[in-house]
């Protein structure tokens, strides 16, 4: 599903406090025409509503920008939240349109069941996301990793991902992604931590 947004140009010297006042928070798009940033606001409901649809630096969004005029692809790059009122304070986007590739983060998914945990094995996943580098109109949904051949004491470390065509991991590649230890160094381990948080 294709999110799509409308913003409109903030005019110059206008007060933050006053657009939020008025239902609106400031935004700006980078990489608008090369370097060129442009200020723009953006409806408290709408901003609500693509929050729920969009992550950050994940989903390309449609943004229409009727008062320039302007619309194209851009990554929803910050949320800036009021830090006890939880509420919108500022939204960045980044322009696509020049883009040949984009770096965004990517929620990895694990697929099958390992042997080793099957086994008694505990399954220690380090990496819960990635970064790549890919081509902005072919951005996943997420990263698969196929853990069903994963026995006590392997583990799968960034360069052995099998990425889809056209990405590439922007981590070091001897990363360790995840790993299945042995119930007893599991144990060991948690006993530790909780002795040294004693």
């Amino acid at each position: 599903m294709e999110v799509t947004v409308e913003c409109q140009k903030r005019p110059e010297g206008v007060n933050p406090r006053a657009l939020r006042r008025s239902g609106k928070i400031p935004a700006v798009l980078y990489g608008h025409e090369g370097t060129e940033s442009v200020p723009l606001t953006i409806n408290v409901k709408t901003a609500e509503t693509l929050l729920k649809q969009a992550d950050v630096n994940h989903t390309l969004i449609q943004v229409n920008i009727p008062d320039l005029p302007w619309k194209g692809k851009a990554l929803l790059r910050e949320v800036q939240t009021h830090p006890w009122k939880s509420q919108l304070y500022h939204l960045s986007f980044f322009s696509m349109a020049s883009q040949d590739s984009v770096n965004v983060t990517l929620p990895l998914a694990l697929q099958g069941e390992a042997p080793g945990i099957k086994a008694g094995g505990i399954l220690e996943q380090l990496m819960i996301e990635i970064n790549v580098e890919c081509d902005p109109n072919k951005i996943p949904e997420t990263i698969e990793i196929d853990i069903s051949n994963l026995g006590i004491g392997d583990s799968i470390h960034v360069h052995e991902l099998v990425l889809p065509e056209g990405l590439s991991a922007k981590e070091d590649a001897e990363r360790i992604v995840l790993s299945v230890a042995a119930p007893a160094v599991a144990a060991q381990e948690t006993s530790e931590e909780s002795a040294a948080e004693g």
